[in-house]
């Protein structure tokens, strides 16, 4: 069986970001802060690894990206971004979601 380390991080940083951003709703958030929390988890992710995540985010319409003439992006949940991390819907391959252990 082989385990492929780079998409398991992909996948796992992509759920820690509907995370970050569920728990920044309603406001969203800067780039920077997202940032920090996925590198409490991964240590040597990168503003360019965060921005491809949110891009795959974006494209899925989990996430509304605004990047902004200055360069920063900021992003925000869209209402299936905010279903998928509070679990109401099922989530597509793409997101290391874990099962829901905590209601039968």
């Amino acid at each position: 069986m082989s385990f492929d380390q780079a998409k398991v991080r992909r996948e796992s940083m992509r759920w820690l970001i509907l995370l970050t951003l569920n728990n920044a709703r309603p406001i969203g958030a800067f780039e920077g802060p997202v940032l920090a929390v996925a590198q409490s988890e991964y240590p040597d992710a990168t503003a360019l690894e965060l921005r491809r995540e949110l891009d795959y985010l974006a494209d899925r319409d989990l996430v509304k990206l605004d990047k902004q003439p200055s360069g920063r992006w900021f992003a925000d949940l869209t209402r299936y971004g905010v279903d998928v991390a509070e679990y109401t819907v099922e989530v597509e391959p793409g997101i290391a979601r874990p099962a829901k252990y905590w209601a039968g």
